[in-house]
């Protein structure tokens, strides 16, 4: 396996608590800090990622950008594609597309019955790709959810034979394998380079498999930088708390964690209460499922990252106590 030789860098935002103008602004501030990707959340409860990409794309010059991460549930690949050709064209070329099986805890809320998700991105992600080639895509009868019968952009402009990458938002076996197998890079939700011990073998096999050579590991880390290392892990508490209580239990003690602490932790959670929560999450809460401290640990977190086989890092919520200046440490000591 022959991963993308430099380590690039890549920033999440999600345009909820801060708004759209305020995405934009951020996104300058990283590309001014040499950061090479921004990837933006996609909840149907936010304000929506598509025209927020759109806004980047006009008031930037050299970031790449993309959803991170669209679901083939809430979007149909007809509708990804013709998006990301409009993205790609006002971009001058920098658009990339994160897209992954979806919300499992999400789209039942939307009256949506997330059924076989391996199987309806794979699809999604081969229509995808045919739409963009300029294809016409016929029916063929083998597909179970986009046997397109016609379908063809006609009022776009395509992005030629060097594509749109496709990153494939990853976390269990069967869609790490499939991100090997189909995607060109991967957006793993993981901060600690144990996980991606675990994560990166299976991707490399999937890869031998159809003679790969070249993938982007992605770490879609919870980020929290600050001069002052006490307010930098005080800030990624409940981010920590949060992924801790959806984890399986498997992963919780593949980082030693204790089982009954994050029951504690979940059932806090529950009830909004965020006292007790932040009383309960301690350093290995922390330290199993965010990057959080001061520059120097930051930086010594990520060269760990690099060395267990990640080849983009990106910088995730909630970046810090003060995300301008956080934006401004990571650029100063980490890209």
């Amino acid at each position: 396996m022959r991963c993308i030789a430099l380590t690039t860098y890549g920033i999440e935002f999600v345009p909820g608590a801060i708004n759209v103008k305020q995405v934009v602004n951020y996104t300058k501030l990283a590309e001014s800090k040499d950061i090479d990707y921004a990837w933006i959340t996609n909840h149907y409860n936010n304000r929506h990622a598509y025209p927020t990409l759109a806004m980047i794309a006009a008031n930037t010059d050299s970031i790449k950008m993309g959803p991170g991460i669209m679901n083939t549930f809430t979007d149909t690949p007809a509708a990804i594609a013709s998006f990301m050709a409009t993205l790609n064209e006002i971009s001058d070329g920098r658009a990339v597309l994160g897209i992954g099986p979806g919300d499992l805890s999400t789209l039942p809320k939307l009256a949506i019955d997330p059924v076989k998700p391996v199987g309806h991105l794979k699809e999604g992600v081969e229509q995808i790709r045919k739409l963009l080639a300029g294809e016409e895509v016929k029916k063929s009868g083998n597909l179970e959810f986009f046997d397109y019968d016609g379908a063809k952009l006609t009022g776009v402009t395509l992005p030629g034979k060097k594509g749109i990458p496709v990153y494939i938002g990853a976390q269990g076996p069967k869609v790490l394998e499939l991100a090997g197998t189909i995607g060109d890079g991967a957006l793993i939700n993981a901060s600690n380079p144990k996980d991606f011990e675990v994560a990166i073998p299976i991707i490399k096999k999937a890869m031998e498999a159809v003679d790969k050579k070249k993938f982007d590991v992605g770490a879609y880390t919870a980020m929290s930088i600050d001069r002052d290392e006490k307010k930098a892990r005080n800030a990624a508490k409940i981010v920590a708390a949060f992924i801790a209580a959806g984890s399986p239990p498997a992963l919780l003690q593949r980082h030693g964690l204790n089982l009954d602490n994050v029951a504690k932790i979940k059932e806090a959670l529950g009830r909004f209460d965020f006292k007790t929560v932040g009383g309960l999450v301690g350093d290995a809460e922390i330290d199993a499922f965010t990057i959080a401290g001061t520059p120097d640990m930051v930086k010594q977190k990520c060269e760990d990252l690099t060395k267990s086989g990640v080849t983009q890092i990106i910088f995730g919520s909630p970046l810090g106590p003060d995300m301008t200046n956080s934006i401004r440490l990571l650029g100063k000591y980490i890209v």
